[in-house]
């Protein structure tokens, strides 16, 4: 079989295999024999860390901007009534803004008035509070002089016209005839004899004063003024087109009529009190004060003075807030709103 080259390939191979198998029995426990071996662990990556922050309001609805206060504005009280669009100004009566002459291409709740740029005044006429009085315009004077006459104190007097006398056969008949009266008829026996233009009252006088025709005495007029107190304007040069007599936009309200009195009375109190005391306190200055006003109507007190003007002039306008007081309780409506008690600024300016 050897010689035989197939079987010699045969026993080969058997060969071969047999070999191989003998290694394997002797080497194969070595090889499958495992030492034990660390477990060394996996390094991961760290794992990224975010801040997340989110702002208190991110999902909340904004609230909406709040209202403008309401402003305190005093009217003019010869323009007629007309309730505003929108306004957040009140008053003690009803008005739109107008002007006699428009400003073109401006809108503005005020008209446009010429005055000074460091003041604050809510004022848009001028006038007087006391009662206007009659003037007679001063007249060109009179060559001819004037005669006074002393009238004596005998008028003429006449007796009554007519006389009574009995008429036909009854006794108790009588009549009276017509006559035409007499000036100056008087119930008297006979006539007296004497002036006939004589006043009533015994030993008066009459003037008679030597009038022209050609030069007539003035007529006595009274002077017009609005009854608005006096005015210092604060300068607003951005009017409004609308035309008519002068306004301001404003909104009634119970508490604007009632500011709107106790300006007045405090103003008249003010003047009243400058004027006894014959005060003249420096011009240009001014006076803040400011106080608290409980819904009685009384000046609870008050809280600050700031004064740019003499201690006189101070104490004047603090007592003309205080000595009025009280002003009147406030209506249900205004305590609604105000509460029991309102902090009030007054600021007075001497001109």
């Amino acid at each position: 079989m050897w010689s035989d080259p197939d079987s010699r390939g045969i026993i080969i191979g058997i060969l071969g295999v047999i070999l191989v198998h003998l290694l394997l029995f002797l080497v194969g426990p070595a090889l499958l024999h495992t030492d034990p071996a660390a477990i060394v662990p996996r390094t991961h990556a760290a794992p990224r860390q975010f801040s997340i922050e989110l702002a208190p309001d991110a999902f909340l609805q904004k609230p909406p901007p709040p209202k403008p206060p309401m402003k305190f504005v005093e009217t003019n009280p010869d323009a007629p009534e007309n309730i505003p669009d929108q306004t957040n100004n009140f008053a003690a009566q009803n008005q739109q803004v107008a002007q006699l002459k428009p400003s073109p291409d401006t809108k503005s709740e005020k008209p446009a008035i010429e005055g000074q740029k460091d003041i604050h005044s809510s004022q848009i006429v001028t006038g007087q509070l006391t009662k206007p009085v009659e003037q007679t315009p001063v007249a060109p004077p009179i060559e001819a002089p004037q005669e006074s006459k002393v009238m004596t104190t005998h008028p003429e007097q006449n007796p009554l016209a007519g006389f009574e006398k009995k008429l036909g056969e009854d006794a108790t008949a009588f009549g009276s005839n017509i006559a035409k009266p007499a000036d100056n008829s008087k119930n008297i026996p006979e006539k007296v004899e004497g002036d006939k233009n004589v006043p009533l009252i015994e030993g008066a006088t009459a003037m008679q004063p030597a009038i022209d025709p050609h030069r007539p005495r003035p007529r006595p007029q009274i002077v017009k003024t609005q009854h608005v107190r006096p005015a210092i304007f604060e300068e607003n040069k951005v009017g409004t087109a609308n035309i008519g007599l002068t306004g301001i936009n404003a909104k009634f309200s119970n508490y604007g009529a009632y500011l709107q009195r106790l300006v007045e009375a405090v103003d008249v109190q003010w003047n009243q009190m400058l004027m006894d005391s014959h005060i003249s306190p420096p011009s240009g200055t001014m006076v803040e004060v400011k106080f608290i006003l409980d819904s009685a109507g009384k000046v609870a007190r008050v809280v600050n003075v700031d004064s740019k003007s003499t201690e006189v002039a101070a104490r004047a306008c603090v007592n003309a807030i205080t000595s009025r007081s009280p002003y009147g309780e406030w209506t249900d409506d205004m305590k609604a709103v105000l509460g029991e008690e309102q902090e009030m600024t007054f600021t007075f300016y001497y001109q």
